[in-house]
């Protein structure tokens, strides 16, 4: 292939045959695993040593380790928090996921945490459920 055979939108670096790829900051989907900051050069895996060690710390440990005031703090950022929150009607005792008010009862659920459906009954289920978890948090 000769540099006149090459498409226009490829870039040449120091003359190579293949072209180089688009920079980090061209490619939004390029961001830390750890703390989700947008990486700042193209072949970085991490933003910072701090962010290596605890990903290495965290594919080391035996337990799964879950935050869920991280988790909480991440799904409020992402504006997804009320749709992963399981609720509970104190009334019919009826579990309900993202919504607030029991459709039923008329009155507002109380909140038992971030979850999701159960993979089996489809029922809605708490992570800390899930987790055995000693309480679940208000």
């Amino acid at each position: 292939m000769t540099r006149t055979d090459r498409p226009d939108d490829v870039p040449v670096r120091d003359g190579s045959r293949y072209g180089s790829r688009a920079p980090a900051a061209a490619r939004p989907d390029r961001s830390c695993p750890v703390c989700r900051a947008a990486l700042t050069s193209t072949r970085a895996r991490y933003c910072s040593d701090a962010c290596k060690q605890r990903a290495y710390r965290q594919r080391r440990s035996g337990d799964a380790v879950v935050d869920l005031d991280a988790l909480r703090a991440d799904l409020r950022q992402r504006q997804r928090l009320v749709a992963r929150t399981v609720y509970e009607c104190p009334t019919c005792e009826t579990r309900f996921l993202g919504e607030q008010r029991c459709p039923e009862c008329h009155v507002f659920c109380r909140r038992l945490g971030p979850g999701g459906p159960c993979p089996h009954c489809d029922e809605p289920v708490t992570l800390a459920e899930l987790l055995n978890l000693e309480e679940v948090q208000p």
